[in-house]
């Protein structure tokens, strides 16, 4: 394939103001503002959560409506299926959820236990990857899930590899949300847990997202060594403690995250 030239293409990474179509931002934003607890808006408070005006908010919905991509109830608007396509296009083009899948399979069906990948988009994680092996332990296992990265195993380990001022600047930003009764809010204790992290080379993350899921995670790298997303094995607290999830599942983490560098 083809590389971008700065002298033709420009700097993709930092483009010229000129180079970008607003009105493409703008139409994603619009899409954006629509998630778990605002499933359906208005055409204000599309305009309200995205800073357009009230007609440039209609505007892009009735387009957008037009293309199928939503659908227009009374005053409400949502989503369609059809929304769909979009991530779809990435799990079905992007190198890393096509390569991991297989071995993820394989990990979650030796273990008899469900297993995910994920990669950092901000402050969130998102789900690339995942096979339940017949353990409903979590909605969040499955690929498209956003959940926040703070109190998951797979997004402490992809913070834990963070450049350290980026990870500082994430816990200076970061309002941590009592999630559950176990959730870790605390910004030191949390910087320990990450740090805790780096040094032992996996997360432990005990029914901080969710009561009841247990889940630990180790780092997915890439041939040259830098972590590109990270997996985990999900367990019901009921089931198995801790310490059982560490000498059971980690070695077979680990035979995997061998395989996955030599294919990254």
């Amino acid at each position: 394939m083809n590389q971008p030239q700065d002298d033709a293409d420009g700097d993709i990474a930092a483009p010229h103001k000129r180079d970008l179509i607003a009105s493409l931002e703008k139409g994603l934003q619009v899409i954006e503002a629509f998630d778990q607890e605002r499933s359906r808006l208005t055409i204000a408070e599309v305009a309200q959560r995205t800073g357009l005006t009230r007609a440039a908010a209609r505007r892009y919905l009735i387009t957008l409506a037009h293309l199928g991509y939503v659908r227009h109830e009374q005053k409400l608007f949502s989503l369609t299926p059809m929304i769909l396509r979009l991530g779809q296009s990435y799990l079905h083009s992007a190198r890393l959820p096509r390569i991991v899948q297989p071995l993820l399979y394989r990990l979650a069906y030796s273990l008899e236990e469900a297993a995910s990948a994920g990669v950092l988009d901000h402050d969130q994680l998102v789900c690339v990857a995942a096979v339940s092996a017949g353990r409903l332990v979590s909605t969040t296992l499955q690929p498209g899930t956003r959940v926040p990265a703070f109190c998951t195993a797979n997004g402490r380990v992809l913070l834990a590899h963070l450049p350290q001022a980026q990870m500082e600047h994430f816990l200076e930003r970061l309002q941590p949300e009592q999630i559950t009764a176990h959730t870790i809010v605390n910004k030191e204790r949390l910087a320990l847990e990450i740090a805790r992290t780096r040094e032992q080379g996996y997360a432990l993350v005990d029914q901080e997202l969710e009561l009841g899921l247990r889940t630990m995670a180790v780092p997915i790298r890439n041939f040259r060594g830098e972590v590109v997303a990270a997996m985990n094995i999900s367990v019901h607290a009921a089931r198995m403690k801790l310490e059982e999830m560490v000498e059971r599942c980690l070695p077979a983490m680990l035979k995997i995250q061998v395989e996955l560098g030599a294919l990254l």
